[in-house]
């Protein structure tokens, strides 16, 4: 952890080259200002039909909590994922991130 999935209406999905960078921004993100090993890193982009309502971009953040990820730590890492998104992928996207207990987590892989 953590998992970035980046759903992008089919329309509006940029070119693989601005998914790179993003995937390489958003990798120093989470090495550098969440901690995460780079072997738990893990970005993935879904094409969406229609963005439906709101923003034309979603991107949902699954985190273990730690100690080292407080408050400060997340509205930090939130923020810049917000300028790499604009930068990178040229949207606007609505960022959420959801925290869980290393006890309440199963993985495998």
């Amino acid at each position: 952890m953590p998992n970035v999935s980046c759903f992008i209406p089919t329309q509006w999905m940029p070119e693989e080259a601005a998914l790179d960078r993003f995937t390489d921004e958003c990798t120093e993100l989470c090495t550098g200002v969440l901690n995460a090993g780079l072997d738990k890193v893990h970005i993935i982009f879904v094409p969406v039909l229609s963005n439906g309502r709101g923003q034309k971009a979603y991107v949902e953040i699954k985190y273990r909590v730690e100690s080292f990820r407080p408050a400060h730590v997340m509205t930090e890492f939130i923020g810049k994922l917000d300028a790499v998104a604009k930068k990178e992928l040229g949207l606007t996207a609505r960022i959420r991130c959801f925290g869980s207990a290393p006890d309440a987590i199963y993985a495998l892989n």
